[in-house]
């Protein structure tokens, strides 16, 4: 894997979706525009003698309108999604604090974790466990690298050698370095201001008091076709920018480690379980993108993935295509082979 390359043409890709994200508010307020007046048009002003018009700062206020909403809701998303912090949101993921000092497997994880960060040159974040969860899988979050946590599932604990492992853990130190983390609850806040635009739409359509709808709920509706498209637009995006920072995570974990069994041998065993039908911990669709593996549903989920798939990951890794790797034997708790590479 020419891991420099793969990072090189990754940040590009990502500056580029990045970009178009502000495009895409910009054609939201064009669009907003054009709905609204088609709204007033056909709610009146149109049929009447006196031919067309438009109320005073009619585009100045819907422009205005538009931004508060879009920009209103990131801010609000975002100053959310800060506030609680690494831990807090990783609680929130069903994360617990590792406990060296009682299981082997959490000892070796946290040894990795440390030995890892001294080799990226980044501040040691924050171990915790996901233990409820069978299936190998990871994330990182924190909105700095000093408020950063690193977890991992039982599931990677009970079934990763040590190379894995290591790979595993460089692959979310990757994100952190990056700063992958800020940026993907920055993405995340910015679909949420675009939904505020269908929000308000809807408001705008809801009938009143007596179950009338009034003379803006036309333009209610085409607020909110208008905001549909916009957060179909904003997830796309989102989704996107997320399968290319992937990519710079997978080469940084190479490079850090200078093994391609270590991260490979993890997304290839990812594979078995994937076609043995593990099932694994639900993780809201707002989060899915924090995952070393995407574990969302149905046609939506896939539609808008924010992972690569996996053949194609392990394809990048080692230069060619490689099938799935067996599960070891499923270990109980304070089996010593548990420290075992």
């Amino acid at each position: 894997m020419r891991f420099i390359d793969s990072q090189r043409e990754a940040r590009a890709r990502s500056r580029r979706l990045v970009a178009a994200f502000g495009l895409t508010v910009l054609l939201l307020v064009l669009a907003v525009n054009a709905a609204l007046a088609v709204g007033w048009l056909l709610s009146g002003p149109l049929w009447l003698a006196g031919g067309w018009y438009f109320p005073r700062h009619f585009w100045a206020v819907n422009t205005g309108v538009t931004l508060l909403f879009v920009l209103g809701g990131w801010w609000l998303e975002t100053s959310q999604l800060e506030h609680q912090g690494g831990v807090r949101l990783a609680e929130r993921m069903g994360a617990r604090a590792a406990r060296p000092s009682g299981r082997l497997d959490e000892q070796r994880f946290v040894n990795i974790v440390d030995e890892l960060s001294i080799a990226s040159g980044l501040p040691r974040p924050t171990a915790m466990v996901v233990a409820r969860d069978q299936a190998i899988n990871a994330f990182a979050t924190g909105w700095t690298p000093q408020d950063a946590v690193v977890a991992v599932t039982q599931g990677a604990l009970d079934h990763l050698t040590r190379e894995e492992l290591q790979g595993l853990v460089a692959h979310e130190l990757g994100h952190i370095g990056e700063g992958d983390t800020r940026l993907n609850l920055r993405l995340a806040g910015m679909v949420f201001g675009l939904e505020m635009v269908h929000r308000l739409g809807q408001r705008l359509a809801e009938p009143g008091e007596d179950g009338r709808r009034f003379m803006g709920a036309l333009m209610g509706l085409c607020l909110m076709g208008v905001g549909w498209l916009g957060w179909v637009a904003g997830h796309a995006l989102q989704a996107a920018v997320s399968r290319q920072r992937e990519y710079l995570a997978d080469a940084r974990a190479v490079q850090w480690t200078r093994s391609r069994d270590g991260l490979g041998g993890v997304l290839r065993k990812v594979m078995t379980q994937q076609r043995e039908g593990l099932p694994s911990r639900a993780v809201g669709p707002s989060l899915q993108h924090l995952l070393l593996v995407g574990n969302g549903h149905g046609a939506l989920a896939r539609r808008f993935d924010s992972h690569p798939p996996l053949a194609e990951r392990v394809r990048r890794i080692y230069g060619r295509h490689m099938g799935p790797l067996p599960l070891p034997a499923q270990r109980t708790v304070g089996d010593p082979t548990v420290v075992h590479a």
